[in-house]
């Protein structure tokens, strides 16, 4: 059977991602956006060319849904700004898309063009708190000041390298960086030690915060 249906995992998400845009107080900023959007992609060598074709099929579906181009059409500023990073070992993130306003259609289909004109990559490692601590850079320099900033992680495996991940997770919290993760549970890349029965559980206590 062809791993590309199973992006309706990912896609699944996108009525929760749309909720991530609505109900947002206003913002006293210049050039506000209702959302700054940083979506961490796993790129670890325990991905199977599979996993990483779900990731990024199951993010294209969702940044084009209906529900969720409704979703920032709703917002108060009925705009979000959203960066694309790819990351594996603790030094390891790439960003593949850079700071993008999306606001119709137009925007996210350019948003997916980007994506599709370049292959993922691979690497060694997967530092879940890497990634996380990378991300939270970014908003320093996005140049838009959004109601709400907000990481999604996807990956399918725990943190092996670098800080403890639930550490650096309550310090983004801390700063009101929303955190919201997506485990990939189809155990289709490399085996390890590292590996977790229960991925959703793991993501769920250690990673997801906010």
């Amino acid at each position: 059977m062809s791993a590309f249906p199973r992006a309706g995992h990912l896609l699944s998400g996108a009525a929760a991602l749309a909720l991530t845009f609505v109900q947002a107080p206003e913002s006293r900023a210049a050039d506000p956006v209702d959302v700054e959007l940083v979506l961490a992609v796993d790129v670890s060598l325990s991905m199977s060319p599979a996993e990483l074709e779900i990731q990024r099929r199951g993010y294209v579906a969702a940044l084009t849904h209906d529900t969720v181009l409704q979703a920032i059409a709703d917002g108060a500023y009925g705009k979000i700004a959203v960066t694309y990073v790819e990351w594996a070992g603790t030094t390891w993130q790439h960003i593949i898309v850079p700071w993008t306003v999306i606001a119709n259609r137009a925007d996210a289909e350019r948003v997916v063009e980007q994506l599709s004109a370049h292959a993922p990559n691979s690497a060694r490692r997967t530092s879940i708190s890497g990634a996380l601590q990378f991300s939270s850079d970014l908003f320093a320099e996005s140049g838009f000041q959004g109601v709400k900033r907000v990481i999604d992680i996807s990956g399918d495996g725990p943190n092996n390298q670098g800080a403890p991940v639930d550490i650096i997770r309550d310090e983004l919290v801390r700063q009101g960086i929303t955190i919201n993760g997506l485990p990939l549970m189809t155990r289709g890349g490399f085996t390890s030690v590292y590996d977790v029965n229960y991925l959703d559980r793991y993501y769920t206590d250690c990673v997801i915060g906010g």
